[in-house]
């Protein structure tokens, strides 16, 4: 708790620092590049409507389980937070190694450097969000009062992530190969969450016990979060159960990851 405590002072005193390194860290993205920040919405956007062809009104016809509301406003809030989990495990795993002189210096406290690559794809994020809002107002959506729940939602994801990310973003600087096994299971992970499908499809083939299973999966808590507050209104303690167990799990990985963390640390300088 002392580690937790001292960790969270050094933050506090140098947020300034914080937010200039996260900036710096966003604009570098785009260095060198002709269209710039374009890009950063042309991935997440080609991707929503590819789903959409497949699964939408033009392939599959997937119907979406929320009535009165279209495919893709049903795939957004889900497939929004996942873009943002994935990208901030994906630049926070090896962040270590990009920021290895920093690393190496004895006065800059390394545990900072997850959150500036958390921050920093919280940027993206927030203007993903923002289409995301703007779709359903095209679409004739009325905002709802739940939509300010995105912020919760998106503060649960934060925390998820960056417990994964201090522990692979340590394991990453002695064993190199897990940049590739955290791809590897991004990818599983996405379809092992309801994002491009609905667990009903289960239930009506009368497999109750599939539903079950993708619940103990804590990214099942955010997506439905996102869809709770852009298309039914809910709100999360309306999931009491689904909120406890996540955020157990989520202090619980933070705990293991800052530990491994702490244990690894004094031997960063000395391998990169």
């Amino acid at each position: 708790m002392n580690y937790i405590g001292s960790l969270l002072k050094e933050l506090v005193a140098k947020r300034r620092l914080v937010w200039d390194l996260s900036k710096a860290d966003f604009k570098k993205r785009f260095v060198g590049s002709y269209f710039g920040i374009v890009w950063m919405f042309v991935q997440p956007i080609v991707t929503v409507l590819i789903y959409w062809l497949i699964f939408g009104p033009i392939g599959f016809k997937s119907a979406p389980p929320v009535p009165n509301a279209s495919y893709i406003e049903w795939l957004i809030p889900g497939i929004a937070p996942w873009f943002f989990f994935s990208e901030a495990m994906n630049t926070g795993t090896g962040c270590l190694q990009e920021y290895n002189y920093l690393v190496k210096k004895v006065v800059f406290r390394v545990e900072i450097l997850p959150i500036i690559k958390l921050i920093s794809s919280l940027f993206v994020h927030g203007f993903f969000v923002l289409i995301m809002f703007a779709v359903f107002l095209i679409g004739g959506n009325r905002p709802m009062a739940t939509w300010i729940q995105i912020l919760y939602y998106s503060f649960a994801a934060s925390m998820y992530a960056l417990a994964l990310t201090y522990l692979t973003s340590a394991i990453q600087v002695f064993f190199k190969d897990m940049a590739q096994i955290v791809g590897i299971c991004l990818q599983f992970g996405m379809w092992l969450t309801p994002i491009m499908y609905s667990e009903q499809l289960f239930l009506d083939k009368g497999i109750t016990i599939a539903p079950l299973i993708l619940k103990l999966n804590p990214f099942y808590y955010l997506a439905a979060g996102y869809r709770d507050s852009m298309l039914t209104g809910n709100w999360f303690f309306e999931r009491p159960t689904l909120t406890i167990y996540f955020w157990v799990v989520t202090i619980g990985m933070m705990f293991v990851g800052l530990k491994v963390f702490k244990r690894l640390r004094p031997h960063f300088s000395d391998v990169l």
